[in-house]
């Protein structure tokens, strides 16, 4: 598709339709301080072998992730990728493939979201799943909407403070605009949701709550679905690490009636913060309030089996007043390389994967409490835990970074303001025993 800039003809004939005296006008409606009153300061073009020459210079400042050891999680994950995965995924037919609206040129396409959505399920316990969304974070801001649609009365969904910043910053995103309100439910001494805090809250739709948690720790999800329970609302369970469910219990088998979640540990690299891939499944009953869209297996007039979109509820396919959500496009690759890697790997892969993960964590967290840190929860972790820093480690954790090429956990004051010297560490399958102990020694010197 070839770039057709506008002509000053072509621009005078808009602005005769739209009624509008100039440019300037036409974007009136953006804010006066979001826009620019200098223009772009852009350089000067270059020649094509020029601008491969600059972008090689300013990429070359980056620092290349595979030299270093990360010790950070927080939302975004190292795992090994198996080269089938890469490989499979740069063919053509899926890294160009489109949108498939036409069954009858894309059934590759559309049998490969069928298994990944079947793949979904079988995770995270769950009856249907959607075809992907853009991220984690989305598709968590669609399952408040779905509760809060579906509620008759009720306008405000309680949201665990415990869920990954992020993601509780795009659910307000969405919610603000509708007059629908989020209510804070506070983490107690343990690192985990206050359910004594949500029992006593009232008109709620929905309430929301994320397993592992944004400090690593482990919720009990059959409580809270206990709790959704009495008071007649949509439970919905969120996650970050989608690995962690081959070992712990799925939200399905805890009652959750909606699940979101990122898949980008699921054969994605980290890509410098995306993009990611949005999990969204639901029980039996949710299957028309899900966003999105889903892929059907069915078969022709001549009984061939075949796969078809089926119970889209996206404006492009029905009337847009009656879609669910308007915005929920699906991150097609990625959800085809997910796919690829829960294949590759098996379910019993991504079990040994998730022990593994764990296993790791527990010794780093065992040295590092060895070398000065101070453990801070005691109950069950999956990958990432939180530990207080002994004095001076701001400093150390710079120099491990400059000197040894360790990048060692995630400050948490940033988010929770009251947990200053407190880091958020985190250990998977890609990180070695030798550079642990290095840590270790490090801190203790």
């Amino acid at each position: 598709m070839r770039y057709l800039p506008h002509t000053r003809q072509d621009i005078d004939q808009m602005l005769a339709v739209t009624g509008h005296a100039g440019l300037d006008q036409l974007f009136e409606t953006i804010p006066d301080s979001a826009r620019t009153k200098t223009g772009l300061n852009l350089p000067d073009a270059l020649s094509e072998w020029d601008l491969n020459a600059t972008m090689e210079a300013l990429s070359s400042q980056n620092a290349a992730c595979r030299p270093y050891t990360c010790l950070m999680g927080a939302g975004s994950y190292d795992h090994h990728i198996p080269a089938i995965v890469p490989y499979l995924i740069s063919r053509s037919e899926f890294m160009t493939a489109y949108t498939p609206y036409q069954p009858e040129v894309s059934q590759g396409t559309l049998q490969g979201i069928y298994e990944f959505q079947t793949m979904v399920t079988a995770l995270l316990g769950m009856d249907i799943a959607t075809a992907s969304h853009y991220d984690g974070g989305t598709a968590l801001a669609e399952c408040a909407l779905i509760a809060l649609h579906k509620s008759k009365k009720a306008n405000k969904i309680a949201v665990s403070s415990l869920i990954h910043p992020s993601h509780r910053q795009i659910m307000k995103t969405y919610l603000h605009p509708s007059g629908y309100e989020m209510v804070d439910i506070p983490a107690d001494k343990n690192g985990l949701t206050d359910a004594e805090a949500f029992k006593a809250m009232d008109g709620i739709a929905g309430v929301a709550v994320q397993s592992p948690n944004f400090l690593g720790n482990i919720e009990d999800l059959g409580h809270f679905k206990a709790c959704a329970d009495e008071k007649n609302c949509v439970f919905i369970t969120s996650f970050t690490e989608a690995l962690a469910y081959g070992l712990l219990k799925n939200p399905g088998c805890l009652g959750a009636d909606l699940v979101a979640g990122e898949g980008q540990s699921l054969g994605m690299a980290k890509n410098f913060g995306g993009p990611g891939l949005g999990l969204l499944a639901g029980t039996q009953k949710m299957m028309r309030n899900l966003p999105g869209r889903f892929v059907g297996k069915t078969t022709d007039s001549n009984g061939r089996r075949g796969y078809v979109l089926t119970l889209a509820t996206r404006e492009q396919h029905i009337r847009r007043e009656k879609a669910s959500s308007n915005i929920c496009s699906n991150n097609g690759l990625n959800a085809m390389t997910a796919a690829i890697y829960m294949a590759a790997a098996g379910k019993n892969g991504i079990r040994e994967i998730a022990l593994l993960n764990h296993d790791k964590a527990v010794y780093l967290k065992n040295i590092l409490v060895g070398a000065g840190f101070e453990s801070v929860y005691n109950g069950a972790f999956f990958n990432e835990f939180v530990l207080k820093a002994p004095a001076g480690f701001a400093d150390k954790r710079r120099e491990l970074a400059q000197k040894h090429n360790i990048f060692a956990g995630v400050p948490l004051e940033p988010h929770y303001p009251d947990m200053a010297d407190h880091y958020l560490f985190c250990a998977t399958e890609t990180v070695s025993g030798p550079a642990m102990d290095l840590l270790a020694k490090e801190v203790k010197s």
